[in-house]
């Protein structure tokens, strides 16, 4: 039995689960319970990010404890994750006591990397990370993705030199031992490491007081990088505990607006603490609302819980895994999401099952079906996690027994009295559902479990449909 290890970016609190999250819940989904499938054992990391300045402030605004305010949001992502029917295994909370314990000792494994040096430049407090002059000045001193004026900043502050690893991790990228999806981000990721400067890991507390003490000066808080990425090892016991068992991850799930964080100052933290680097870097592509990014100043968001209460959650799991590319930018828009519910899961999907099993309990066949086997395509694009794809083709065999009823015409077996043809027939497109169920089980888990249980021992078509139309 092979373990294998998968992350997801860990959100931060101040604000309710988006869309966004939802992509990467159900990414990591999808690969851990292929894995599964497969007979491995996997550990599937989720949690919440809740130290900084922007969480500080929002408790402020508020008039409540910080502690608090991160207590109810952290609760609001855990009860959000448990909707999207994630399996995770482990959840982790920057706030816990053994992860800042934890923190602090691998900051001091990385001593030597990390210098006191005086800054005087520009900050983001939206994106919390200083920006260098010349995205400054591409971006006209505007930050573009929460459209507010870089702050000016003079302090003094600990930086992690970068510098150390930049030609390890280049040659880790290069060469594919750290593989970045889609294989285009590459080139994007040597070009910034390439530009990187060294990294600040601390602020002072006149700044920032609500995140993780740095040891052995009172004056400094632990900044955003050496806090929030150490959660994918501290969530399993690192430095404290051998964690070679499940380390490195077997894949790591981020939008690609922090993959450039996961692929230059997370590999140079591991570099520092002699650790080997993830074996992929999975960052998926943004969610757009016909065509537009989704802002609330536009008025377009997309709520993923207004998708799941009406519609259910297999039905938001197969719109986002199936019409939202794995890895580009994709649309959404509520026309193309009933469309692909009524005329793809309802008539594709819904009703074969709802054929199927009627035509076997009316004429009481006895299903003998072989044992299940996956099929090696479906294999291959899931193992390039090409999750869209494998639902492609997952689609493609849907339609394909859907169109073998109609050729094999298996009502007209049973008025002639062709018992023994019947029964071949029905139990050769029992077989084929099910094989095409086993590979649907890791994107719509609960749908497959009904099916499963639709044709066992009795077949017993379903009371009510499996998507009922809008």
């Amino acid at each position: 039995m092979t373990k294998r290890y998968i992350t997801t970016a860990i959100p931060y609190v101040n604000g309710k689960p988006h869309i966004g999250h939802a992509l990467d819940y159900c990414l990591a989904d999808v690969c851990a319970r292929y894995y599964r499938l497969l007979g491995d054992e996997v550990r599937f990391q989720a949690g919440t990010d809740e130290h900084g300045n922007k969480i500080f402030q929002k408790a402020k605004e508020l008039n409540i404890p910080v502690q608090e305010y991160v207590d109810e949001n952290t609760e609001k992502f855990k009860d959000f994750i448990a909707k999207l029917n994630i399996s995770y295994t482990d959840f982790v909370r920057t706030t816990d006591e053994t992860h800042v314990k934890l923190c602090q000792k691998i900051w001091e494994r990385l001593r030597e990397h990390i210098y006191l040096a005086k800054y005087e430049g520009w900050y983001c407090t939206g994106c919390e990370r200083f920006i260098t002059d010349k995205e400054v000045e591409e971006n006209h001193g505007i930050c573009p993705d929460h459209q507010k004026p870089y702050e000016k900043l003079e302090e003094e502050n600990y930086y992690f030199r970068i510098s150390d690893f930049k030609e390890q991790i280049r040659e880790a990228i290069f060469s594919g031992e750290l593989l970045i999806l889609p294989d285009f981000r590459k080139k994007e990721m040597l070009r910034l490491l390439e530009e990187s400067p060294d990294v600040s890991v601390s602020r002072p507390k006149s700044q920032l007081t609500w995140g993780v003490p740095v040891p052995n000066d009172d004056s400094q808080v632990m900044y955003v990088w050496i806090d929030a990425l150490s959660n994918y090892i501290t969530v399993l016991g690192y430095p404290e505990k051998d964690i070679s068992e499940w380390w490195p991850a077997i894949a790591q799930f981020v939008g690609k607006d922090i993959l450039r964080f996961h692929a230059i100052i997370w590999p140079a933290m591991l570099l520092g603490l002699g650790l080997s680097l993830p074996k992929v870097i999975v960052s998926h592509g943004m969610i757009l609302a016909d065509g537009q990014k989704m802002a609330k100043s536009i008025g377009n968001v997309v709520d993923p819980l207004e998708v799941i209460n009406k519609y259910g959650v297999d039905a938001f799991r197969y719109y986002f895994l199936r019409h939202i590319d794995t890895f580009a930018d994709s649309d959404f828009t509520w026309t193309k999401f009933e469309d692909a519910y009524n005329n793809e899961l309802a008539n594709d999907l819904g009703n074969l099952v709802q054929r199927l099993a009627t035509l076997v309990s009316k004429n009481q066949i006895i299903l003998n079906v072989p044992e299940l086997s996956l099929d090696d395509k479906y294999k291959a694009l899931m193992e390039k996690y090409e999750f869209a794809r494998a639902f492609d083709y997952i689609w493609e065999k849907i339609q394909g027994i859907n169109r073998k009823i109609d050729e094999e015409k298996p009502w007209s077996l049973a008025k002639n009295g062709e018992t023994e043809e019947l029964t071949k027939c029905l139990n050769s497109l029992v077989y084929e559902l099910l094989s095409v169920n086993q590979m649907l089980s890791p994107f719509l888990p609960e749908t497959a479990a009904k099916i499963t249980e639709i044709f066992a021992d009795e077949v017993q078509p379903p009371a009510a449909p499996l998507f009922p139309k809008y």
